[in-house]
C-alpha cells in the first residue's frame, strides 16, 4: 500500500490513520538501510546548513506501550529486533542484534549508550560501538538520535527521531541518506506491528 505524507510546517508526517510503520535505531537504533521506494515514506529534509535529520510518524497505540516497544528488551524484541538488552539509566547501553543466531556482545551487536531520557518523553542515544561491519564508522562517531514521543489523540503517539551532529563530509551524507531510510522504515514497521493488535 502506499502511503500519503501530510506536511505540517514543512515537516513529513505519516498521517494517523494509515498503516506504515526511526532507530533505527534504534537502532542505530537498530535502524534498517532498507529501501523506502514502493511507500513514499519521506523522511524530513533540513536546510542544507543543519546538520539534523528529523523522521517522524503517529503510531496507533497508547503513549506507554510505544515508550516500551523502544525502552524495553521485551518490547524491542516483540517488533525490532532478535536480542536486547537495555540498561535504561544515563549512560546505560542499549544493545541489539538482528540475527536469530547471533548473541549479544559479538561482532554483530550494535551498542547505543544512553545520554539522556525522560521516561515516555524523550529517549537520546548514541552509538557506542556499531557493528563489525558497518560502513560508516567515522561519521557515526559524531551523530546521536533524540527520540521524542507525545500522545497524538486517544490510543495515538506521535515519534519523532531526530539525527544530530552530521558533518558535510561524503562519509557523514552516506550516513545520513542510511538513517533517512533506516529511521522511516523503523517507524513505519512500528505502525505496522501496532496495527496488527
Amino acid at each position: 500500500m502506499l502511503l500519503e505524507i501530510a506536511k505540517i510546517n514543512g515537516r513529513a508526517v505519516l498521517p494517523a490513520g494509515r498503516v506504515a510503520l526511526l532507530v533505527g535505531a534504534v537502532a542505530a537504533l537498530g535502524l534498517s538501510s532498507a529501501a523506502q521506494a514502493e511507500d513514499k515514506t519521506v523522511p524530513q529534509k533540513p536546510p542544507a546548513e543543519e546538520s539534523r535529520q528529523i523522521t517522524e510518524g503517529v503510531i496507533d497505540a497508547p503513549l506507554d506501550a510505544v515508550w516500551n516497544a523502544f525502552a524495553t528488551k521485551e518490547g524491542q524484541e516483540a517488533w525490532n529486533v532478535a536480542h536486547a538488552e537495555i540498561d535504561l539509566k544515563i549512560g546505560g547501553k542499549m544493545r541489539t542484534h538482528y540475527d536469530p543466531k547471533g548473541t549479544i556482545g559479538d561482532a554483530n551487536t550494535i551498542e547505543n549508550v544512553i545520554l539522556a531520557f525522560e521516561p515516555r518523553k524523550m529517549l537520546a542515544i548514541k552509538v557506542g560501538k556499531p557493528p563489525e561491519k558497518f560502513p560508516f564508522k567515522e561519521a557515526i562517531k559524531n551523530v546521536w538520535h533524540v527520540l521524542y514521543f507525545e500522545e497524538a489523540g486517544p490510543n495515538r503517539t506521535r515519534v519523532r527521531v531526530v539525527g544530530l551532529g552530521y558533518g558535510a563530509d561524503d562519509e557523514s551524507k552516506k550516513l545520513r541518506a542510511f538513517f533517512e531510510k533506516g529511521n522511516a522504515y523503523t517507524l513505519k514497521r512500528l505502525q505496522e506491528h501496532f496495527a496488527k493488535k
